[in-house]
């Protein structure tokens, strides 16, 4: 009874120490995150080498998954490999940092092999990281946990962003000089990161499956099959995403002229929508299953490169961005999720190493692809880069419309609408609706009022309600 006491106390601090770790990793992602394109674009980048810094990387990220199953078997403990790569990630910011002070020529070539040799560190510990938060988290309770973990690290993030873009603007006349208080924080909040999973108590690390032990899980639950369509299904769209992604810095900075506060503020609000969303979508993950999240909000994704066509006014951006951030977050909330439900727990370091190398490739290609096309598109509304947001949505549509997205729940979730996925379920919205409406429309109103009005009301009621509400604790693995 003590061990199993002492065993649940151990893990519930390695939960906190966790989301601990995820805000400062957050917080150096909101320092660089945002301003590696505009970092380049200071170094007189051209719009193909912006396309090669983000596709490189990608690469380099991508091959080394490959690697990381053997280097954690080799290591003998997960948090072997992942503390010393972390620890290299961290210093790596230092010679991006030195890059325009040290590199006289080719400065923008000495940053992407920077970049790149960081994003080797960063990533070569992912699945063995999240190996052992799926021992950690249990699957019921993973979409609560992780939903309260992302949104904690988003606050910081978005900390961290406009902090950036404050001390850019300050620093105008010197940019480099601002580049590097920011990269230098960076640093400094990794290296936090890096305490804080120290502190973390790793599980009984289960070595790779043997073919037998795999083929029974495969016969019992099919993971294979689901895996596959799964990783083809998200490769396809982080093609068709990363077409026009690493290029939207580049329209703001160049072709729409904002200055670093409105880029941060625009950037800002699809993180300010995950942070309200992500709640909303763990608790919907953890009831309905994973599947019908992912359904729902692929349908929003292609919507948001094309959304970009229609207006250059910045209050209009910041919607479309706010729509950017209700579909990813429970886009990739969800898709994690159903990795780790549908991996077996002795294949999960390979299965995880699989899926982010396939992955990383097809988002390699689809930079590579988009640093070709962008300056040999037409330009629509003079840009030609909006002629490539154009192709990006058009083919985002394209794959959500394909067969792959039949994707089939592994675990047992009970059978619900999409409008009960999205709004709830409708005999609470109707008991709620007197102290949710009634303030709204008034206590006559709601009586002569159209359902549509009433039930639109309520809707948006709840939504608002369920994204409000305080979080509860993050949930413990217990005994079983």
């Amino acid at each position: 009874m003590s061990t199993t006491h002492t065993a649940r106390g151990r893990i519930k601090k390695t939960l906190r120490s966790s989301i601990l770790d995820g805000g400062c990793h957050s917080a150096m992602l909101g320092f660089t995150q945002s301003y590696v394109t505009p970092f380049a674009l200071a170094l007189k980048a051209t719009t193909a080498q912006i396309g090669l810094l983000s596709s490189i990387p990608n690469m380099v990220m991508a091959l080394s998954q490959l690697a990381a199953p053997y280097l954690a078997r080799r290591a003998g403990s997960r948090k072997r490999l992942i503390l010393p790569v972390v620890l290299m990630h961290a210093l790596m910011w230092i010679p991006i940092l030195l890059v325009p002070f040290l590199c006289q020529s080719g400065a923008v070539w000495w940053l992407i092999c920077f970049v790149a040799l960081g994003t080797l560190f960063g990533s070569i510990s992912n699945p063995a990281w999240g190996s052992m938060m799926a021992d950690l988290v249990p699957e019921n309770t993973r979409g609560r946990y992780f939903s309260h973990r992302t949104r904690v690290g988003d606050l910081a993030m978005l900390a961290a962003s406009f902090a950036a873009g404050g001390i850019l603007q300050f620093t105008t006349g010197k940019p480099f000089l601002g580049f590097s208080v920011v990269f230098g924080s960076a640093v400094a909040f990794r290296l936090a990161s890096w305490y804080f999973l120290s502190r973390m108590y790793e599980p009984p690390f289960v070595v790779q499956a043997t073919r037998r032990v795999a083929r029974e899980h495969s016969r019992k639950r099919g993971p294979s099959s689901h895996l596959r369509r799964l990783a083809a299904y998200v490769s396809l769209i982080n093609f068709a995403t990363c077409l026009c992604g690493p290029f939207f810095a580049v329209y703001m900075l160049r072709d729409l002229k904002f200055d670093y506060l409105t880029y941060v503020g625009v950037n800002a609000t699809s993180t300010i929508a995950t942070i309200i969303f992500l709640s909303v979508w763990g608790k919907r993950a953890d009831r309905a299953g994973n599947v019908r999240i992912i359904k729902v909000t692929s349908c929003l994704i292609p919507l948001v490169p094309l959304l970009w066509l229609v207006s250059k006014q910045v209050y209009y951006l910041l919607l479309v961005q706010a729509i950017a951030g209700l579909a990813w977050s429970g886009f990739n909330l969800a898709t994690t999720n159903f990795l780790y439900d549908s991996s077996a727990r002795e294949a999960r370091t390979k299965s995880i190493a699989v899926f982010n190398a396939v992955n990383g490739m097809a988002m390699c290609l689809g930079s590579l692809v988009g640093g070709y096309l962008a300056p040999r598109l037409p330009l629509l509304n003079g840009s030609n880069l909006l002629t490539l947001f154009l192709v990006s949505g058009l083919l985002r549509m394209a794959i959500v419309l394909s067969p792959l997205r039949r994707l089939s729940e592994v675990r047992r979730v009970p059978r619900i609408s999409t409008r009960e996925l999205l709004f709830g379920k409708p005999r609470l919205l109707w008991i709620g609706m007197r102290n949710r409406v009634a303030p709204v429309l008034g206590p006559e109103p709601m009586l002569t009022a159209s359902p549509a009005v009433v039930t639109a009301v309520a809707a948006a009621a709840s939504w608002a309600h369920s994204a409000a509400a305080p979080s509860r604790s993050p949930p413990v693995l217990d005994d079983s």
